[in-house]
């Protein structure tokens, strides 16, 4: 068996017996990666580890790669970058759980991606230091992992546009398949696309504009991914934003 020492951000887990975890990871030297995490909800031995076990959780490790599962295994985890407000804050740990479940959904490459990886941990690290603009934070998420997903905008915007989900452009025009974000959301896709992270609160939108435009997205999305629409936290999100 060989071992390996790796990052990776937590995505999903399932119960696998009384004190076992089946963990889905964002890696960054196997993409994404399948973990069978023996007692994690112990109480004996060395405590409790479930907790490292969040969506988003950022952790280091030492994994066991087996020549006959596909599951690995870990021999040694801890936190390498301990979030001080999301697991608290339930705005963030909404906003958290989408992340993890849209990234669950879509990420299937079981190669390094150290660009997804790199955007995915600063991402949650800039999430957990925000102090304004967390309504609109899933929103930007969104737009900018689609430049990772291979579906970014392709060209400017200019005010007046439509966008066009088919052809991934902004255009003056509706196409003849009408599949468009209007022009108000395509306004809101060009501000999405161009502002600094730590301005997203001077984005001013509204719950039902918020609403339309996660609309957009996930058709846009849809149309290149189908598993989107099986994002459930998406409806958490429109409660709480």
């Amino acid at each position: 068996m060989k071992t390996y020492k790796a990052r990776g951000i937590v995505l999903h887990t399932v119960k696998y017996g009384d004190s076992s975890l089946i963990a889905y990871l964002l890696t960054d030297i196997g993409g994404r990666q399948t973990y069978m995490i023996q007692g994690v909800r112990s109480t004996r031995g060395r405590g409790n580890k479930g907790a490292l076990f969040q969506p988003m959780f950022v952790l280091e490790f030492e994994g066991i790669e087996s020549s006959r599962a596909e599951l690995h295994r870990m021999k040694e985890v801890s936190n390498l970058i301990p979030l001080m407000s999301v697991p608290f804050d339930v705005r963030k740990s909404t906003v958290a759980l989408f992340m993890a479940e849209v990234l669950y959904r879509l990420i299937r490459e079981v190669e390094p991606n150290s660009p997804l990886f790199d955007f995915v941990c600063q991402a949650i690290v800039a999430l957990d230091r925000m102090e304004t603009g967390t309504a609109n934070f899933h929103l930007w998420f969104l737009v900018r992992l689609s430049a990772f997903l291979g579906f970014y905008p392709g060209n400017e915007y200019m005010p007046g546009d439509c966008f066009d989900i088919r052809e991934g452009v902004f255009r003056p025009s509706i196409p003849d398949h009408r599949m468009i974000l209007a022009p108000e959301q395509a306004a809101t896709l060009a501000a999405l696309m161009e502002v600094p992270i730590d301005s997203l609160a001077s984005i001013p939108l509204g719950r039902h504009q918020r609403s339309d435009f996660m609309s957009g997205m996930l058709a846009y999305f849809g149309y290149h991914f189908d598993s989107i629409h099986e994002v459930r936290s998406i409806n958490i999100l429109r409660e709480v934003f």
